[in-house]
C-alpha cells in the first residue's frame, strides 16, 4: 500500500481524479440547480397564464362575481387536477365568491413567502396531499353607476409542484447517468495518459537494469525533450564512475607494488643475514605485513568493483578453469575435484572477485580433502549459490565459528595465511552476499557462498 502511495502515476491518477470528480459534481449540481430554477419559471409562467384568464373571466353582475368558462383553464374542472383557484372578497376571513371545481368543496389556506409588485407568491397544502404553488392578485371592478367606489377581490391560483419535481428528478437521472459515463471515461483518459507520458521514466529505468546487468554501458535510445538532460547526466554519471573505479584499480596496483617490492628485499636481506633472532623476527614481521597487505588490497579492489555499474561474470568459465587448475597443483595428492554448474548462471559483479572467492574456498578443500572435492553452482531466486564440500576431518561448531575470523588457523600443518576464509567472508558482505560453514554429506567441511545473480 506505501509502495502505491509513493508512486508517482499514481499520485498524478488520484489527484487529477478527484479534481475531475469534484468538478463534475460541482458541474451537476449546477446544472440541477439551472434547470429546476428553468423548469419553476414556465411552472409560475403557466400560473400567471391561468391567473389572467381567470381576471378575464371574472365580471361582475348584479352585485354577483359572474365567470365566463371559456377563458378558465379545462383543469379547474377535474377534481383534484392540480390546478385550482379561489374569488373572493378583500376583506380578511371573507369566503370565497368563487372556487375551482377541482377543489371538491376543500378550501386553500396559502402561506405567503414573497412578492413581486402585484403578485404575492407562497405555498399551500392541496387537498389530495399535494404540494401548491400559490400565486395571489388583488383586482378591483369599478362599482354600478348607482353607487360610487370600487369593489376589490383576491385572485388565487395554485398549481401541484409534482409535475416540476418529475421534471427534476427525470433530468437528474439523466444528469448523473451521463456524468457517471463521461467521469469513467476522463478516468480512463487520465489513467491512459500519465501511463503514455511516463512511459520515458520507465524506459529510463529498464535501461539502468540493463546497465546493471551488465547488457548495456550506457542509457541508450532517444528520450523527449523533459528528459533527454536526465540521461544525459545520468550517462555522464556512468562514464565518471567508471573513471573512478579505473583510476582506483590503478592505484591500488601501484600501491602494491611499492610494498610488495621492499618486503621482498626484507625478506631477501633476512634470509641472507642467516640465522639470528634479528632475522627471525624480521621475517615473521615481513610475512604478517604481506597476509595485511594481500588482505586490504584485496577488500579496496573488490570495493572499487562493487562501486562500478554492469558488471556480469558467467559462473560456469570461472568454476572451470579454477577447478582445473587447482586439480593440477593437487595432482600428487590425488585429489578429485567434481563440479555441477548450469552453463547459463550468472554473478553480478567482477570475473576476479568470483575467481578470487571461489579460489580460495576450492583451494582450502582441496588442503583438507582425503580424496573428493564436490563444488556446486545454483540459482536460489535471486541469488548464486556456491556449495563447496570436502570428504577431509571437517569442524566442530565452535571451530566452525574460529575459522572465518582473519588470520585464525585451526592447524599450522597444512600451509597458508589464514586470511582466505577471511577475504571471502569481506568480499561477499561487499557485494551484499553472505559465507557459511556446515557439515558436509562427504564427511568434511561444506562451505555455502551466497552471492547475487542476474536472471
Amino acid at each position: 500500500m506505501k509502495g502505491r502511495f509513493n508512486s508517482l502515476a499514481a499520485r498524478l491518477i488520484a489527484t487529477a481524479a478527484i479534481w475531475t470528480l469534484l468538478g463534475l459534481v460541482v458541474g451537476g449540481l449546477v446544472l440541477s440547480a439551472a434547470f429546476r430554477s428553468a423548469a419553476q419559471g414556465n411552472f409560475d409562467d403557466a400560473l400567471r397564464i391561468d391567473l389572467d384568464g381567470l381576471i378575464i373571466a371574472a365580471r361582475p353582475v348584479n352585485g354577483e362575481l359572474a365567470l365566463e368558462e371559456r377563458f378558465l383553464n379545462a383543469s379547474f374542472s377535474r377534481v383534484y387536477s392540480g390546478r385550482y383557484f379561489e374569488i373572493a372578497p378583500e376583506t380578511a376571513g371573507a369566503a370565497p365568491l368563487q372556487a375551482s371545481r377541482s377543489l371538491f368543496g376543500a378550501r386553500l389556506a396559502p402561506t405567503f413567502t414573497s412578492r413581486d409588485g402585484a403578485f404575492s407568491w407562497g405555498v399551500a397544502d392541496g387537498p389530495d396531499n399535494q404540494h401548491l404553488r400559490v400565486l395571489q392578485q388583488r383586482i378591483e371592478f369599478a362599482a354600478p353607476a348607482a353607487s360610487s367606489g370600487s369593489r376589490a377581490y383576491r385572485v388565487t391560483v395554485a398549481g401541484d409542484m409534482a409535475a416540476v419535481d418529475a421534471q427534476v428528478d427525470s433530468f437528474n437521472g439523466i444528469l448523473i447517468t451521463a456524468f457517471l459515463l463521461l467521469g469513467a471515461g476522463l478516468v480512463i483518459a487520465i489513467f491512459l495518459q500519465v501511463r503514455i507520458g511516463l512511459l520515458p521514466l520507465r524506459r529510463v529505468a529498464t535501461a539502468l537494469s540493463r546497465i546493471r546487468d551488465g547488457k548495456a554501458q550506457s542509457l541508450e535510445g532517444d528520450f523527449p525533450q523533459e528528459i533527454a538532460p536526465l540521461a544525459a547526466e545520468l550517462n555522464s554519471l556512468i562514464d565518471h564512475s567508471a573513471e573512478v573505479v579505473a583510476r582506483a584499480r590503478t592505484h591500488v596496483s601501484n600501491l602494491a607494488h611499492f610494498l610488495k617490492t621492499p618486503l621482498s628485499v626484507l625478506a631477501s636481506e633476512a634470509d641472507a643475514a642467516g640465522p639470528s633472532p634479528l632475522a627471525e623476527q624480521v621475517r615473521r614481521q615481513v610475512f604478517t605485513m604481506r597476509r595485511q597487505v594481500d588482505h586490504y588490497l584485496t577488500r579496496a579492489r573488490a570495493a572499487g568493483n562493487v562501486s562500478a555499474l554492469g558488471n556480469r561474470t558467467l559462473a560456469e568459465p570461472v568454476l572451470t578453469d579454477l577447478t582445473r587448475v587447482l586439480s593440477r597443483i593437487h595432482q600428487t595428492r590425488g585429489i578429485e575435484i567434481e563440479l555441477d554448474c548450469p552453463p547459463n548462471l550468472y554473478f553480478r559483479g567482477e570475473r576476479q572477485d568470483l575467481e578470487e572467492m571461489a579460489g580460495n574456498l576450492i583451494d582450502n578443500a582441496c588442503k583438507w580433502a582425503k580424496a573428493l572435492v564436490h563444488v556446486t553452482a545454483r540459482r536460489v531466486g535471486g541469488q548464486l549459490v556456491l556449495d563447496v564440500e570436502d570428504d577431509g576431518p571437517g569442524l566442530s561448531p565452535e571451530e566452525r565459528q574460529k575459522v572465518g575470523t582473519r588470520g585464525e588457523r585451526l592447524d599450522e600443518s597444512v600451509p597458508g595465511s589464514g586470511l582466505g576464509l577471511a577475504i571471502v567472508r569481506d568480499i561477499s558482505k561487499l557485494y551484499g552476499g553472505f559465507f557459511a560453514l556446515d557439515a558436509s554429506v562427504h564427511g568434511g567441511l561444506k562451505a555455502t557462498l551466497t552471492l547475487p545473480a542476474i536472471g
